[in-house]
């Protein structure tokens, strides 16, 4: 009996290889940068050029269906941006594999539907 699940080298990342350390550092959301003036009129960032503004980031998700902001302090930032895009990419990774695997049931489904019309 053939398995359902089909094997592509092409799906293949080796980097997303999923291993206890990848899934946990994977984060659900969207990693957003934002830049605000601090509002104090002294200083550089009330120029109102973007480049001058003070950084923000932040997360953001849903949890039990309401949009939620997490603030990130900028030790956590790029560990942050890097979750975000890992879990996208095991995402993207996913939604191949179960492409591979629907080709694979419709391929099994032709064979058998040509089978049943050569025993007729």
């Amino acid at each position: 009996m053939e398995p359902l699940f089909w094997y592509d080298a092409a799906a293949y990342d080796p980097e997303l290889h999923l291993r206890g350390r990848l899934v946990r550092d994977m984060l659900p959301g969207a990693f957003v940068e934002r830049r605000c003036a601090c509002g104090r009129s002294d200083r550089r960032s009330a120029s109102g050029r973007r480049e001058d503004r003070h950084p923000q980031w932040a997360l953001s998700l849903v949890v039990e269906g309401k949009s939620r902001l997490i603030r990130l302090p900028a030790a956590l930032a790029e560990q942050a941006r890097r979750g975000v895009q890992l879990h996208r990419r095991v995402q993207e990774v996913e939604a191949r594999i179960l492409e591979i695997n629907l080709r694979g049931l419709r391929r099994k489904k032709q064979a058998l539907r040509g089978q049943d019309a050569t025993a007729l």
